[in-house]
């Protein structure tokens, strides 16, 4: 249950989140459909890819997909005046997004028997997958590899679950939370890991 409403969240996250940056970025409505879904399950496809289940398992998921589509409709009726707005609270659907999908992403690594170190990269590709390739589409830098705090909080809900930090429902629910608010703190606050430029000053 803990595993299929994490899925639904992360789905409808960041479904939207595709979504508006794909109007952000004046595509069509088909491109806005195409990046919506792509960032939807992008993460999940790169993750069975790399820990060995079969992609097509993604097309059993007939309920997420229309879940997705009806949250990529909703946004594009949306009113341009609440859409104006995305810079404000479009980055709490993505860290809603991330903290969902890494947490079942860890969860689907853990039911399979792998190893701590596959459980974080698992949570990690799925709970970021999706995004990198969101904004690859969007002639974007990709955010996870730029020096702004991403992919950590990923990293430490991985190994949460993976070391069985968290293993019940309220634990996962609580980690769901604790992973998002982090997220949005480090981006409000412009936490960033070390970086060095080879430019010059």
């Amino acid at each position: 249950m803990t595993w299929e409403v994490l899925s639904m969240i992360g789905t409808i996250a960041f479904a939207i989140s595709g979504a508006i940056i794909a109007m952000e970025e004046e595509y069509d409505i088909l491109g806005v459909y195409i990046l919506g879904i792509v960032t939807a399950f992008g993460g999940g496809a790169i993750r069975n890819l790399l820990i060995g289940v079969p992609v097509s398992a993604l097309w059993e998921q007939g309920m997420f997909f229309q879940i997705a589509l009806l949250s990529i409709t909703a946004v594009f009726l949306f009113p341009h005046n609440l859409l104006k707005h995305w810079k404000r609270w479009g980055n709490i659907f993505d860290a809603m997004g991330l903290a969902a999908f890494a947490i079942q992403g860890a969860i689907y690594a853990v039911e399979m028997n792998h190893p701590l170190s596959a459980v974080i990269v698992a949570a990690v590709l799925t709970g970021s997958g999706g995004g990198i390739i969101r904004d690859l589409l969007a002639g974007r830098k990709p955010l996870v590899l730029r020096s702004e705090i991403y992919a950590v909080w990923a990293i430490l809900a991985g190994a949460a679950v993976g070391l069985g930090i968290a293993s019940e429902p309220w634990h996962l629910y609580i980690l769901f939370i604790l992973t998002t608010t982090l997220r949005i703190l480090s981006y409000i606050y412009k936490w960033r890991l070390p970086f060095k430029s080879i430019h010059p000053a």
